[in-house]
């Protein structure tokens, strides 16, 4: 993609990780001109952040994607512990549940970070969007109107820019954000992602070696030939070179150095946690690791990064394309920020063995209840819920309404006149039964969540009002 005729743009995106693609794949689904920009010549190539949580898959389904993480991903393996060579044992380190018509993802899904930024990427391209590689940002400047960003391609202006350019970001720095953090673990890890000989180990489970010069896993990754190994140390820096890595699996396991045929990619960090003092300045908003790094055991950094941009997509397409006011924006710290601390203490618990990767890892009981956006209840539900998913007659499903850019407003067991609304930004749904819901009014954000409920429609035109929807009741 060339610069030659991007000078302006509404959204600068700044990094082409999970959460800035799944924000530029939902602002060009609103018709919102976005510019992601990335430092890198390519993608990230590594699978790092490989576990998908059910509520992120409800999000990736709704951006279109759901097809392609069923075809290149996979249920968690059952992990099997080794010791000096032998199986232990197996031990099931998830909480696994069936699906129900409420939650139709019950488990963790696994698939490769590079495998989930590549079917974003696609899915971005599918909606007229690209990205501009080896982009990197070199200053930025902003002003009541707009921010001006300077890059070694250009410089470009947008009415507003985005910081999803992870833990090390650049405009955090730049705007001067401090993040408050600590060490989870002050042994460093090493993780990489190999191949095994097929005869070597078997892709039926995650394999966990036990030893005492540290903990070594090898998963499976769906999808493809990889294995990724994790690799805790006691102490120093770990050697990411291939023929150090072959060695290292050669030391813990009963594997030799010609059992590993490659090392695709391989990296080392010490696990910590950390949350930015704000998300936002002025024009400018961190999403993903920019505002939040997560220790890498709970399964919740790319899940929560991804839901960032699920929650400032639609905001700034209701304040940029359909005039809400301005002040729909201060929700996106206010809602997504408390998000990010619970999820950042459970990943630290998990990591140190205090908590289990239980129903919370999930994310599905996450939610707005106390948010500046949450108002009324009705039936079994309150503002600030996930709106749950349930049969909708005709063989659809209640997420096949909410699916896509727009708001829904669904009637459970009234016969309450219902209003419209000029455009394609509402849908209305009149139903005698939701199982999850009970009987009422509920208007479902586009981002999944109940925004408004009620037994009646009194208050929902002046609540939708101050989301840009203009609603008509006869």
């Amino acid at each position: 993609m060339e610069l030659n005729n991007v000078k302006e743009t509404q959204v600068l995106i700044v990094g082409a990780g999970p959460s800035g693609l799944a924000l530029a794949c939902d602002l060009a689904r609103r018709g919102v001109r976005a510019l992601v920009v990335e430092k890198s010549a390519a993608l990230f190539p590594g699978s790092r952040g490989k576990g998908i949580q059910p509520r992120t898959r409800e999000v990736l389904d709704d951006l279109g994607l759901g097809d392609a993480v069923r075809e290149h991903g996979g249920p968690a393996p059952v992990g099997m512990i080794w010791k000096e060579g032998e199986r232990e044992g197996e031990y099931d380190m998830f909480r696994r549940a069936a699906p129900t018509e409420a939650e139709p993802y019950g488990e963790p899904w696994m698939m490769p970070q590079w495998r989930t930024q590549e079917i974003l990427l696609g899915r971005l391209r599918e909606l007229g969007g690209d990205v501009l590689f080896s982009a990197a940002l070199t200053g930025l400047s902003q002003d009541d109107d707009g921010v001006t960003a300077r890059l070694t391609t250009g410089e470009v202006r947008a009415s507003y820019l985005v910081a999803a350019d992870g833990g090390r970001s650049t405009v955090r720095r730049a705007l001067g954000i401090t993040m408050e953090g600590e060490t989870v673990d002050p042994k460093p890890t090493l993780v990489a992602d190999v191949r095994i000989a097929e005869a070597a180990l078997d892709r039926l489970n995650w394999h966990i070696f036990l030893t005492g010069a540290g903990m070594l896993t090898l998963c499976p990754l769906p999808g493809t030939a990889d294995f990724q190994l994790v690799a805790q140390f006691e102490e120093g820096a770990p050697d990411t070179a291939p023929e150090a890595v072959r060695a290292l699996v050669a030391a813990r396991t009963h594997l030799s150095e010609g059992d590993v045929t490659e090392v695709r990619w391989s990296s080392e960090f010490t696990p910590r946690a950390a949350l930015a003092d704000r998300f936002r300045e002025g024009r400018v908003f961190l999403t993903g690791d920019a505002a939040h790094v997560h220790s890498p055991a709970g399964g919740q950094g790319l899940n929560t990064s991804v839901q960032d941009a699920y929650n400032l997509g639609w905001k700034l397409g209701q304040v940029l394309r359909h005039g809400a006011p301005a002040a729909l924006l201060d929700t996106y710290e206010q809602e997504r920020r408390p998000v990010a601390a619970e999820m950042l203490g459970l990943s630290t618990r998990i990591h140190r063995g205090e908590q289990e990767r239980g129903a919370a890892a999930q994310q599905l009981g996450l939610g707005y209840r106390e948010g500046p956006l949450a108002s009324g209840r009705a039936g079994l539900l309150e503002s600030g819920d996930r709106a749950p998913d349930g049969p909708a007659g005709e063989g659809r499903r209640l997420f096949d309404l909410f699916r896509g850019p727009h708001f829904t407003l669904l009637a459970v067991g009234t016969d309450t006149p219902l209003p419209s609304h000029d455009g394609p930004l509402l849908r209305t749904f009149r139903t005698e039964t939701a199982g999850a819901y009970g009987r009422g009014l509920f208007l479902v954000r586009p981002d999944g969540y109940i925004g408004w409920a009620g037994e009646d429609t009194s208050g929902l035109a002046e609540y939708s009002a101050e989301l840009g929807l203009d609603l008509k009741f006869a």
